[in-house]
């Protein structure tokens, strides 16, 4: 059967056409946009298809971070913040359906139009919203929101704004961006950008003393109590504007209380779960699924297991090496580090050999890059436009499998091959050049992540085998942001979640402007004609074949471009939470994945 996202996007891409010629008759305001084609939800849908409009409110969900914070404002550069905030306390004018590729239904706004090839886009706010002072959103608002986060905000802001070409209020409630670059994403970015309260910071550098403020939003969770470091927690506003006004809303944000606690390690958190004190835990190991979880309140149904599947891509975990540095600017010495990477054994280890490896960014999804094949068709003519290819990328290319062994003799005899040619070679035990300079680098890695340290121990093992004896530093949470925000590393863990309709933040990710900028997501260094190109081309694709060929051309280029060193693929999550918490039968193509729990959750004994 063809997945229920394929299908989606088949549909949506085929009705781009008509959608496209409808905008140039005449836009009109309507109560959602999608990237492609028409919005599936009606004007008059009642919830979210995964939402439970009937579920009771009421009842607490506790969740267990590693690490610390010092600021609860997620808007600025400066300060350690919990990652939930900016999702569940910065309301924005549309809110994304998790089961759709990408379309957006209302919230702060009550409709959106655009222009005949979106070069412009008009919000219409509803007249019932409100911050959670009680005081109005205005479209004075908004505009001081898209400027100062664009001008002065944290980067992820930065990008949109330099597209802007002007904003400006058109009407009592309305607000109309103008953009600069052709772009279809940038009318559903506008949607998504969070709208904060001008008066707040008026007297306030909103960069330099922003991290001391709590920012005032419109949501329905607001802060409540917190001790930095320590947990802070989210609380269910009755008075949120929302809850009669907006269908999205309808059937989420159920629980009273959403709170976030902070440890020191892993186990420290996990205990705290088998205690009873954290009641949500997810597991990224499935050995640890079939065996850790075997504690008296599983075995009492205290705790029970849920199993969520998804259609989203893998993305990409591992080791990142950052190629501004050498030797990692050299392909053939990070071939050479991938070849030494004995997955096999590693995952055999801890999982029994049962968790599937990541094979490229898009793996697990209608965009992933087929496996060791040539490329073919559109896919090849778009690659063939660019003189900058790895290797392997027309070619065809697949991470290097061990034969499971510990000492992984074929691919560490590979990796030898792949350093000499590189100029260096085993002196003394130790791998050096010719100037006879050892080969040295840092592993970073964040404080008390048991995840990270269970894969660099054997990795050090199968190194040593090299002549290779790295460092392995590890920094707490704020030391690790400073210096991975400043690229200060050599090889460090590296997460980048991937969505089934890439867009815009692929220049964040990869882009060659975003390689060098302070506090971006580009942490590899990627600085490449083609993967600059090809997120041109996935941009501006109006056809299904070549949305699909240019994911598909991007992956291998990154793929083939050896800046990662891919470990586990979780194509399901597990989660082991408190009996007396739900969530409905319906599961959203994206899963469990942000706005999802707990959004749609509730607690009921």
């Amino acid at each position: 059967m063809e997945p229920k996202f394929l299908r989606g996007l088949r549909a949506s891409l085929g009705a781009l056409a008509l959608g496209l010629a409808a905008q140039a008759v005449g836009a009109e305001p309507q109560h959602g946009i999608a990237m492609y084609g028409e919005p599936e939800l009606p004007p008059d849908f009642v919830a979210l298809p995964y939402a439970n409009p009937d579920a009771p409110t009421g009842g607490r969900i506790v969740e267990a971070n590693v690490g610390s914070f010092d600021s609860l404002n997620p808007y600025i550069r400066k300060g350690n913040v919990p990652w939930q905030i900016r999702f569940h306390v910065g309301e924005t004018l549309m809110g994304r359906s998790l089961d759709e590729p990408f379309t957006l239904y209302g919230l702060l706004a009550e409709s959106v139009e655009t222009g005949p090839n979106r070069e412009w886009v008009e919000f219409t706010l509803r007249p019932e919203a409100e911050f959670s002072d009680g005081s109005p959103v205005t479209v004075e608002d908004v505009i001081w929101s898209f400027e100062t986060l664009g001008s002065e905000g944290h980067p992820r802001y930065a990008g949109f704004w330099s597209s802007v070409e002007s904003i400006e209020q058109t009407g009592e409630r309305k607000v109309r961006i103008t953009f600069n670059t052709d772009n279809r994403e940038l009318a559903l970015l506008a949607g998504m950008r969070p709208i904060l309260k001008k008066e707040q910071f008026e007297g306030i550098d909103f960069a330099e003393e922003g991290d001391s403020i709590v920012p005032i939003a419109s949501s329905p969770y607001v802060i409540g109590d917190y001790e930095l470091g320590r947990y802070v927690v989210l609380e269910r506003n009755p008075d949120y504007w929302g809850w009669d006004v907006v269908p999205f809303r309808n059937g989420t944000y159920n629980l009273d209380e959403y709170r976030l606690e902070f440890f020191g390690d892993e186990t420290a958190a996990f205990e705290a779960f088998k205690a009873g004190i954290v009641t949500t835990q997810r597991e990224f190991n499935a050995g640890r699924w079939q065996d850790r979880y075997d504690f008296p309140a599983i075995d009492e149904g205290e705790i029970v297991k849920s199993e969520i599947p998804h259609e989203r891509p893998t993305g990409m975990t591992g080791f990142v090496m950052n190629t501004r540095r050498a030797p990692f600017d050299d392909i053939r010495v990070r071939e050479a580090l991938m070849h030494a990477f004995n997955f096999e054994a590693i995952n055999d280890a801890l999982s029994g050999g049962t968790q599937p490896r990541i094979q490229s960014y898009f793996s697990n999804s209608p965009l992933g890059m087929e496996v060791g094949e040539p490329a073919e068709g559109r896919v090849r003519e778009m690659l063939e436009q660019y003189d900058d290819l790895p290797e392997g990328a027309l070619e065809g290319y697949s991470l290097p499998e061990s034969d499971g062994t510990l000492r992984n003799r074929g691919n560490i005899r590979e990796a030898m091959n792949l350093l000499q040619e590189a100029g260096w070679t085993v002196q003394d035990g130790v791998l050096k050049n010719e100037e006879g300079e050892p080969f040295e680098f840092e592993i970073l890695l964040e404080q008390g992540v048991t995840e990270q340290t269970q894969f660099t121990d054997p990795y050090l093992e199968s190194l040593e085998r090299l002549g290779i004896f790295p460092t392995v530093s590890s920094a707490d949470s704020a030391q690790y942001k400073e210096r991975t925000d400043n690229y200060n590393f050599d090889m460090t863990w590296f997460r980048r979640a991937l969505s089934l309709s890439p867009g815009t933040e692929q220049y964040l990710y990869w882009g060659s402007e975003a390689a060098d900028t302070v506090g971006g997501r580009n942490l590899m260094g990627v600085k490449s004609e083609a993967v600059d190109g090809l997120i041109d081309t996935l941009l501006t694709a109006e056809e299904t074949e070549d949305f699909y060929a240019a994911a598909k051309a991007l992956d291998r280029v990154l793929t083939a471009g050896r800046y990662v060193i891919p470990t586990y693929a979780w194509n399901v999550s597990w989660l082991a939470h408190d009996a007396n918490l739900h969530y409905p039968e319906e599961i959203p193509i994206f899963g469990d994945w942000t706005n999802w729990q707990p959004d749609v959750w509730w607690y009921e004994e």
